[in-house]
C-alpha cells in the first residue's frame, strides 16, 4: 500500500517521531530566540539549548524537538510537562529532567530563508553546520522497502519513540498540514487501547454545545468476581451511596471504579446524539457543567503513551486519549482494570 502511495523508498528520508514540545531556535546578533510550536516564546524555560545555541553563526533558525533527554533515549513527555509546570527552574529540576533539543530542519542559513531548497539539500546543510557543535541531529533511518521500515516501526515504544516521520526527499519545506501536500507523513504506531466505563460528562464547544460529549473514563479497581458483584457496586452508584465495603475475613479491596481519563473525540455526531440521550436518561447528580451518570455504557478508548502521575486518583495519566468505538458488545463487569493499564505502562 505504502509503496503504491508514496513510491519508492529511496524518495524519502525517514526519521524516527519523536514526543516532545516542537520548537524552532532562532539565533540573531549575539542572541537566542526559542519558540514554541504554538508561536510562544520559551527561551527562559530552556537554558540548556540557550547554551547550546552559542555555537551557531547568526542567521541560524533550527527547526526540532524539545524533549527530556535521559540515559541516552527520549524519556516520557510526561516528564517535560512536569518541567515545563515548574516556575522556578532549580539545580534539582535540571538535574532530573534535562532538556536536550533534537534538530530535524534547517530553515535560515547566514541570514538567508532556505526554506524552498529540497529536503536533501537542507538536510546536508544541517548535518555540516551542527556536527561542530553539541546538538543533537535526528537520525536518518534507512532500509530497502517500506516492509522494512514496517518491521522496524515496531521498536518505537521500546524506543520511546512514536512511529516514523517521513519527509520527501525533493520537497521544500511546508507549513501547516504538509501531509495534505505530500511533503511530510506521519507513520505512527497503532495506539495502545482499554475498554472502559463512562461515569461524567459535559456539554461540548461550539456547534456540540448543546450536547454532553466530553466525557470521564473509568476502570474497575480490580476484576469484579461476577456480573453480581459489579451490579452492586453500579446499583449503589445510582443510589448516590459509597460502594459495598469489604466483608469481614475477605482479602479483597472493595470493588469500584476509578477515573484515568477524559476524552472529547472519535465519534461521529449520531454517536454523540445518541450517547447524549444515553447521559441524560441516567444522569444522576450535576455539578455545574458536568453530570455524573449511572454507567452504561463501555467505550474503547485509545491513546498515544501512558505514565504515571501522582495528580491522577488512578496513579496513570494517557496522553492524547481518543474514543474509537462504543462497545455496545461489552458487559460492564467485563470492562478492564487498573491491572490492564499497570500492564500498558511496562510496554
Amino acid at each position: 500500500m505504502f509503496a503504491s502511495t508514496l513510491g519508492p523508498v529511496s524518495d524519502w528520508q525517514v526519521e524516527w517521531k519523536y514526543d516532545g514540545i516542537r520548537g524552532q531556535v532562532v539565533r540573531r546578533q549575539g542572541q537566542t530566540w526559542i519558540w514554541s510550536r504554538g508561536e510562544e516564546l520559551v527561551t527562559e524555560r530552556f537554558p540548556e539549548i540557550v547554551a547550546l545555541s552559542q555555537a551557531l553563526p547568526d542567521g541560524t533558525v533550527l527547526d526540532g524537538e524539545i524533549m527530556v533527554w535521559k540515559d541516552d533515549r527520549p524519556a516520557a513527555f510526561s516528564l517535560l510537562q512536569q518541567r515545563i509546570g515548574r516556575k522556578t527552574l532549580t539545580k534539582k529540576v535540571l538535574a532530573d529532567a534535562p532538556v536536550s533539543f533534537m534538530a530535524y530542519d534547517i530553515l535560515e542559513q547566514d541570514g538567508k530563508d532556505i526554506r524552498d531548497l529540497p529536503q536533501g539539500d537542507r538536510r546536508a546543510r544541517l548535518e555540516a553546520l551542527l556536527a561542530p557543535t553539541g546538538f543533537q541531529i535526528s537520525p536518518v533511518e534507512n532500509d530497502r522497502s517500506w516492509l522494512e521500515f514496517a518491521r522496524r516501526r515496531e521498536q518505537s515504544r521500546e524506543r520511546g519513540v512514536e512511529g516514523f516521520m517521513l519527509k520527501r526527499l525533493d520537497a521544500a519545506y511546508g507549513t501547516g498540514r504538509t501531509k495534505a501536500d505530500g511533503l511530510w507523513w506521519k507513520w505512527k504506531i497503532d495506539p495502545m487501547t482499554i475498554d472502559c466505563v463512562l461515569i461524567y460528562a459535559q456539554a461540548g464547544h461550539g456547534r456540540r454545545a448543546s450536547l454532553y460529549t466530553d466525557y470521564t473514563f473509568a476502570v474497575w479497581n480490580r476484576p469484579p468476581r461476577d456480573k453480581q458483584e459489579a451490579d452492586a457496586v453500579l446499583d449503589a452508584i445510582a443510589r448516590k451511596e459509597p460502594p459495598p465495603s469489604r466483608a469481614e475475613g475477605e482479602s479483597e479491596d472493595p470493588l469500584k471504579l476509578v477515573p484515568f481519563a477524559k476524552a472529547y473525540s472519535g465519534l461521529s455526531d449520531e454517536e454523540f446524539r445518541q450517547v447524549d440521550a444515553i447521559i441524560r436518561r441516567n444522569t444522576i447528580e450535576k455539578f455545574g457543567p458536568v453530570r455524573s451518570v449511572k454507567p452504561t455504557l463501555v467505550f474503547e478508548l485509545g491513546f498515544e503513551g501512558i505514565n504515571r502521575s501522582g495528580r491522577h486518583r488512578s496513579g496513570i495519566a494517557v496522553r492524547f486519549p481518543r474514543m474509537l468505538r462504543i462497545r455496545q458488545d461489552k458487559p460492564l463487569h467485563e470492562a478492564d482494570t487498573l491491572a490492564h493499564l499497570e500492564v500498558l505502562l511496562k510496554l
